[in-house]
């Protein structure tokens, strides 16, 4: 097969792993920056161009897209869509992934557990605001954040209004979620491919932080999943329309809740932390599920 991998940075691990694990499965494979690809939309045959040349036709493409560029990053993998080429996460799933507000209706409307969230844009409703997931502390966090950045905890609630009001002011557009104490600064990471998780890490914060993220200082370890957490991230998974998503979820006193849905999952710590070579069960997948013309969501987005 023929496989195009969108990456800024063919030197980040997870972009390496996918070059390496698609080489030894004997597959042609291409780095492309996502920026410097562009694309001829309106003629009768798309196509994509990069670097002063068309592309020749691939079988897939691994969209590795960042949260900073999500906008031309998607328009890239319509594109490649539009030209039947099979996409290991989908543009409009990848969309929906990146949108705080809106995965988490989604999640909500099948019945998803998500910890206590509220979303306002009047001042007038800052303290309802606040009440809605049960006061401080709380958590505040920028719908647009990612690994970790714009999410703020709020001890009280006047450090909550302060904070509320600060980013109204600064026009951002943000969610207001309870602090799942009993978490402890600890999250759970279950990587999914198609319907398996074939991985779960636990991921804790390091010491005076509340966020577990790796790329906070956070450390991971092999984590042993419950059949229902299990089942949670593969339904959360599914209901944004992700083949390979990273479900995050928090283990509270009423159960598992997911915090996120994440459609460009990192390599490096599930794989180190695991042992498990996550990068070549991802190219197994394409091999096993790649057919032209595939996108299923075409015209719902």
């Amino acid at each position: 097969m023929r496989i195009a991998i969108l990456s800024r940075n063919r030197k980040l691990y997870s972009t390496r792993r996918l070059v390496e694990a698609c080489e030894e499965r004997g597959h042609e494979v291409r780095v492309l920056d996502t920026l410097k690809c562009y694309m001829d939309i309106a003629s009768r045959r798309p196509s994509v161009h990069y670097r002063g040349e068309e592309l020749p036709p691939f079988d897939a493409v691994i969209p590795r897209i960042g949260a900073s560029i999500t906008f031309y990053g998607t328009a890239v993998v319509r594109q490649f869509e539009m030209m039947g080429t099979y996409s290991l996460n989908e543009s409009v799933a990848i969309s929906r992934s990146r949108d705080k507000l809106r995965s988490l209706q989604i999640l909500a409307r099948a019945g998803i557990g998500l910890p206590l969230t509220g979303f306002a844009s009047s001042p007038d409703s800052t303290h309802d605001l606040i009440q809605l997931v049960n006061g401080a502390p709380l958590v505040v966090k920028l719908l647009e954040g990612t690994q970790g950045r714009g999410i703020v905890l709020a001890e009280t609630d006047k450090a909550a209004e302060s904070l509320i009001d600060a980013f109204r002011d600064l026009k951002a557009n943000f969610l207001v979620q309870e602090f799942v104490k009993e978490a402890g600064g600890s999250d759970i990471r279950a990587f999914v491919i198609g319907d398996k998780v074939v991985a779960a890490m636990r991921r804790t914060a390091r010491e005076g932080e509340f966020r577990s993220n790796l790329h906070r200082g956070g450390s991971a370890t092999l984590a042993r999943l419950t059949p229902e957490e299990r089942s949670i991230a593969l339904r959360s998974a599914r209901k944004i329309g992700l083949n390979v998503a990273g479900v995050d979820l928090l283990r509270s006193n009423h159960g598992p809740l997911v915090m996120e849905v994440n459609s460009s999952p990192g390599l490096e710590g599930i794989e180190k932390a695991t042992g498990k070579n996550i990068a070549s069960l991802i190219v197994q997948f394409i091999e096993k599920n790649y057919k032209p013309h595939r996108t299923r969501t075409r015209g719902k987005g």
